[in-house]
């Protein structure tokens, strides 16, 4: 067999289920048969309003890839074949997931381990072929084991996992505060599973469809606030004992969701900015100085596959409650990218490559 199938974006709307060269490790590179693969919120912002990070104009450094595109970026599989000089620790019928940011070799943040700061930034699935094909091929560094006791389904929600515990992390959230979560889609709430796993007591979601709120509630939030309703930093400090949240998570990435967050952190408190933002925000950075807020963006994750990996498989992560559909790659377009534009209700849909 020298093809495959694959979901490809051409433009803007346009992704195209056909068929595509299957591809062959070079050196130092794995080959990895995809079981299931997850669509993602950055596959969303491609087909609705891509190009974004997909190149089109000069090829990505790290890969040299540009142009047409096998989308997917998280997912797991089985290992095929081992490139030559690849790292010895996998053979071919290993079960994998993968972590899909490239690191740049000549980049001083590698030494500092910080490895996701690297430029320029890049992923598999977005700046060189992925996961929503039978076959894709990674570099070796990005290729992590995942134990018997966990699904391929679980396996196809490490990544994004992954961004939701870096981000908590990052705040420095202690047991026993209190946390809002601002956007109840997969990565707002998984912040929500991620800060309940770090010791969270308090965990405030708002979102402006109820569907996603109910399933905030579903899997431990403890309180769900609609984001259309009005006065909510108010209800926020009601909830905390006047003071405020200590932490805010904001997953939503507007002006209202920065907004809101800022002024329903306690003094003293942390903002953790986790959405990619697709436009500017306005702020007043005296509110910021009166209140001592410390603002921080994150990006995607760092030195944690292990460790969330081990959060999924031991349940403590219990993030295969965030699936609500699984389809076929046929499907990908119509069951896949149209239901999550369409459709509050869905939060992950994954993709079972293998199913006809």
């Amino acid at each position: 067999m020298k093809d495959m199938k694959a979901a490809r974006w051409y433009a803007e709307k346009d992704i195209r289920v056909e068929q595509a060269e299957i591809p062959t490790p070079k050196n130092g590179q794995i080959k990895i048969a995809v079981k299931f693969a997850g669509i993602c919120g950055s596959d969303l912002h491609e087909y609705v309003h891509g190009p974004q990070l997909i190149p089109t104009e000069e090829p990505y450094l790290l890969s040299g890839h540009k142009g047409v595109t096998t989308l997917g970026h998280e997912f797991s599989g089985i290992v095929e074949e081992v490139g030559e000089n690849a790292n010895g620790n996998f053979k071919k019928g290993d079960r994998v997931v993968v972590e899909p940011i490239y690191r740049n070799p000549d980049s001083p943040f590698l030494t500092s381990g910080e490895y996701n700061l690297s430029e320029p930034l890049g992923f598999i699935g977005l700046s060189s072929n992925g996961g929503f094909a039978n076959y894709v091929v990674v570099e070796d560094y990005m290729v992590h084991k995942i134990p018997d006791s966990m699904s391929f389904e679980q396996g196809a929600l490490v990544e994004p996992a992954a961004v939701a515990v870096h981000a908590v992390l990052q705040s420095g959230l202690k047991i026993g505060q209190t946390v809002l979560v601002s956007g109840a889609g997969p990565i707002g709430l998984l912040c929500v599973q991620a800060a309940i796993a770090a010791g969270a007591t308090t965990v405030i979601v708002t979102d402006v469809a109820e569907k996603r709120l109910e399933k905030a509630k579903e899997i431990g939030a403890t309180y769900i606030i609609s984001a259309t309703e009005k006065n909510i930093p108010e209800q926020i400090k009601k909830l905390t004992n006047g003071l405020g949240v200590d932490v805010y998570l904001d997953a939503a990435g507007v002006q209202a969701s920065y907004d809101t967050g800022l002024n329903s952190v306690r003094n003293g408190g942390t903002a953790v900015l986790v959405a990619l933002f697709g436009k500017p925000v306005t702020a007043n950075p005296l509110d910021q100085v009166l209140k001592e807020i410390t603002i921080k963006g994150v990006i995607a994750y760092r030195n944690i596959f292990p460790q969330v990996i081990a959060l999924i498989d031991s349940g403590r992560i219990p993030a295969e409650k965030l699936i609500t559909s699984k389809i076929k790659l046929d499907e990908i377009v119509d069951k896949g990218f149209e239901a999550l534009v369409n459709n509050p209700a869905e939060v992950k849909i994954l993709i079972d490559i293998e199913k006809d």
